[in-house]
């Protein structure tokens, strides 16, 4: 498929959340025609180089009843700051931006697909309420981010063909060791040189400035950002059920078109999306706080990069995708991969105490680390993997 014969932007779905919420620019492919690997063959194939992770897939299930009972635990602790979180944000995006675009030129939200789209759609509601001071017009897409392989051109192109004249800040959930925004700035590089047709669709904060926005940044990497904090962020409980059904992205290459992705319309019954987002989204609109303008940063200040080495040398870890930090990664990793153990800053942290649940039910190993392994709460390490040629 080459770029001129793709459908109109507008052609595009938007998974579980309503049309308004969210386009999303991914080629939806059957379950069927996806080869289901299990976890550990998969881990294995990962860890030995053999096969890259986003070229496989394995198929979600149902979360159990446990799995959403400590999702909607989660939420129950989490939704009002996430309510204020996004609040904060949408007031500084209006603040920098409602000078700069109109109905014309929107601003364009571009979340990463997954763990950016509740909060990107979130933030696409919150500038839409005509109610609030920090109403604003924005545009909302959810496109593919790949490690090693960068964001979906194609996607990308079909944007600023039909906002060329709009800034774009692209959203993710939460910053872990900070490889979602390199690969964001290397994806943007030949962009950024003044010179360029579209410098201005990224670079509008100015040159090498990568404008990327989450929810939490505790590895320091984010231009905008809610927080530093390592917190449980409720929807980094759950896999598809609260991103639109909508799987994990496989690459594709360029010559052959966009990233694909299943939707998962077996678990419709499970599917949380549009409850979680109507969930915060009534309490951002009940709010009585008075929004505050939220720092930016120009360049990333890689808080966590030495950490990272120094538990990598630890503990003998060669492949750093091994190394899952942040309380919603840790806990990603307890329920659908492999772990070996689990580091904690405190044995007793409110946030942990779901993660620390399925420790003790998993039997898996917990060592508590105190302040060195802080601005995380929590590390999962996952077993080293050999494939079997």
């Amino acid at each position: 498929m080459t770029h001129s014969n793709l459908p109109p932007i507008e052609s595009f779905g938007s998974g579980s959340y309503l049309p308004s919420d969210v386009t999303v620019l991914l080629d939806i492919v059957d379950k069927t025609t996806v080869a289901d690997v299990p976890v550990s063959e998969k881990e294995a194939l990962i860890q030995s180089g053999q096969r890259h992770y986003s070229d496989m897939l394995t198929l979600e299930q149902a979360p159990s009843a446990m799995h959403d009972q400590l999702y909607k635990q989660a939420l129950d602790q989490g939704a009002p700051r996430t309510a204020t979180d996004i609040a904060n944000l949408a007031f500084t995006l209006h603040h920098i931006f409602n000078d700069k675009v109109n109905s014309e030129h929107p601003l364009i939200l571009v979340s990463l697909v997954r763990a950016g789209l509740p909060v990107g759609v979130l933030l696409q509601r919150a500038l839409k309420d005509a109610n609030r001071t920090y109403h604003l017009p924005s545009q909302h897409y959810g496109i593919s981010i790949i490690r090693d392989r960068g964001l979906d051109s194609i996607a990308l192109q079909l944007i600023l063909d039909k906002y060329p004249d709009s800034p774009i800040v692209f959203v993710d959930g939460w910053t872990g060791k900070g490889a979602i925004y390199q690969e964001l700035a290397r994806s943007l590089e030949p962009f950024n040189d003044s010179t360029h047709a579209n410098y201005n669709n990224f670079f509008h904060q100015g040159t090498d400035i990568i404008p990327l926005l989450t929810l939490a940044d505790p590895a320091g990497m984010a231009w905008l950002a809610a927080s530093t904090d390592d917190w449980l962020i409720p929807s980094g409980l759950l896999n598809s059920t609260v991103s639109g059904l909508i799987s994990r992205s496989l690459y594709t290459d360029p010559e052959s078109g966009l990233h694909r992705s299943v939707f998962y319309d077996n678990l419709v019954e499970s599917d949380n999306s549009l409850a979680f987002i109507d969930t915060i989204d009534t309490l951002r609109q009940s709010l009585a706080m008075t929004t505050r303008l939220l720092a930016r940063f120009e360049h990333p200040r890689y808080q966590t990069a030495d950490l990272i080495d120094t538990l990598a040398d630890q503990y003998k870890i060669t492949n750093r995708n091994r190394i899952k930090p942040t309380i919603a990664e840790a806990t990603r990793a307890i329920l659908r991969r492999d772990p070996e153990q689990v580091l904690l800053a405190s044995a007793d942290h409110p946030d942990t105490r779901l993660l620390r649940h399925l420790c003790a039910q998993r039997n898996i190993e917990i060592t508590v680390l105190g302040d060195k392994i802080l601005p995380y709460q929590a590390i999962t390490i996952i077993k080293q993997r050999t494939a079997h040629i």
